[in-house]
């Protein structure tokens, strides 16, 4: 065998860090992909436990933890029966708390009580059902303690964060439900969408 062909033929074998970096890419894979199914299904376990604590803050009539280490707990039920939505609605306006549903943001009004109660969610996740509501809908909230409210949807508007008042002295209980604008985007801005409510006489 010529010097030329043996050296071609030594040039195609595999050094033995091809394989060493074919290894560590296939366990980097496996956990990238590992770490992909992990979120979704935390997520969906994460609504089962929120469904349940609910379900028993309404046996005993106060707010349940879902998880011992939790910083909120649910505090009340939203559903729009047109599209088929529920969600369960938790306590604080913290950023932890919005990363597993709704907020009741403090300061604001007790659902179904005289005044505006403020929910807010992320417009990618829980709130993504805001651009799909049309005025006239219909919106109900149940409380920890059994109470069931109905409100009429008005309509919505798109408001800087900074110029989004609520009207602490209405009459009449209104649900005002916000999320970031524009729903297609992934860039945090001033903009709010917000969908008023309220209650059905």
């Amino acid at each position: 065998m010529s010097a030329a062909i043996k050296t071609m033929m030594k040039g195609r074998r595999p050094s033995g860090a091809a394989p060493f970096a074919l290894v560590v890419t296939l366990i980097l894979g496996l956990g990238l992909a590992g770490q992909g199914l992990f979120i979704p299904a935390k997520a969906a376990l994460a609504q089962v436990l929120l469904d349940r604590a609910f379900s028993r803050a309404l046996e005993r009539g106060s707010p349940v933890k879902a998880w011992p280490w939790a910083d909120t707990a649910p505090v009340a039920r939203i559903t729009a029966p047109r599209l088929g939505v529920s969600e369960i609605v938790l306590s604080g306006g913290s950023g932890e708390a919005m990363a597993f549903g709704p907020t009741h943001l403090p300061g604001s009004a007790t659902p179904g009580q005289r005044g505006t109660a403020v929910f807010a969610a992320h417009r990618d996740t829980h709130f993504r059902f805001l651009k799909d509501l049309r005025q006239g809908d219909l919106l109900r909230v149940e409380d920890i303690h059994g109470a069931r409210t109905s409100y009429r949807v008005e309509g919505g508007d798109v408001v800087r964060n900074d110029r989004f008042g609520i009207d602490r002295h209405a009459t009449t209980p209104i649900l005002a439900l916000s999320t970031c604008w524009p729903f297609d985007s992934d860039v945090r801005g001033p903009m709010r969408y917000v969908v008023m409510a309220r209650r059905l006489s």
